[in-house]
């Protein structure tokens, strides 16, 4: 009769099985709990069947561990990432000067109605106060020279703050191109980590449901040998 290198006790005749006949995995579960057991010992089937409830629970075990794994990855990869957080508005704002603020406001009052109709307003109001109130000794006539300065003094002065708050202007959009550029970035690259994690995740599965399977038909096999037997 054989010798169970597990219990050293006796096996009965039929039940003993060889350490080679044993899967790799339950082979080297059992080996974790005993270094001395090698290919040519022996265990019994009770003791076989303990060691591959062991595994089986294991590969569950372990199958848990690696969806979790995946869930904290990617939710890791997005709370630590700081480019989706990011406020482009209030960053630009932050760093504006005086000076390019004020250029903001006047190019933005430069380009509306209110200023339209306050300019042609005191156009008006400039040439009736020359023309009717003061006929006598007006401070600017006919044509009006003086409002002619002014005008060209005023579209001299304009033109630049527009063009200072156009550049403004530029820089926010590029600066919001570079932003939507890297959220498309990462978004691109997360997609990838989570295929190749799917795909690692599917071959590691169908491995172990096949290992899960190949155990299952030893219980099966042992079954039909012992019915056999009886």
């Amino acid at each position: 009769m054989k010798i169970s290198k597990i219990t050293n006790k006796e096996i009965q005749k039929g039940e003993e099985v060889k350490g080679q006949d044993i899967r790799e995995g339950i082979f080297n579960l059992i080996k974790n709990d005993f270094p001395d057991f090698e290919k040519h010992h022996f265990i019994s089937i009770a003791e076989l069947n303990k060691y591959r409830r062991l595994y089986l629970t294991s590969l569950i075990i372990q199958e848990k561990g690696e969806i979790a794994a995946i869930d904290r990855d990617v939710i890791e990869a997005i709370k630590n990432n700081s480019i989706l957080s990011e406020n482009i508005q209030d960053e630009i704002e932050a760093e504006l000067t005086f000076g390019q603020k004020l250029a903001d406001k006047v190019a933005a009052f430069g380009g509306s109605w209110t200023f339209i109709i306050t300019f042609f307003s005191f156009i008006l109001i400039w040439m009736l106060i020359n023309i009717w109130f003061l006929t006598t000794k007006p401070f600017d006539p006919f044509p009006f020279i003086l409002l002619n300065l002014i005008l060209s003094c005023l579209a001299a002065i304009q033109a630049p703050i527009i063009m200072m708050s156009q550049n403004r202007l530029e820089q926010k959009d590029r600066l919001r191109g570079e932003h939507d550029y890297k959220i498309n970035l990462k978004a691109e690259l997360e997609i990838k980590l989570l295929s190749e994690k799917i795909d690692h995740l599917l071959v590691h599965q169908n491995k172990k449901l096949l290992e899960i399977q190949e155990v299952q038909t030893d219980y099966l096999e042992d079954l039909m040998k012992e019915m056999k037997k009886k």
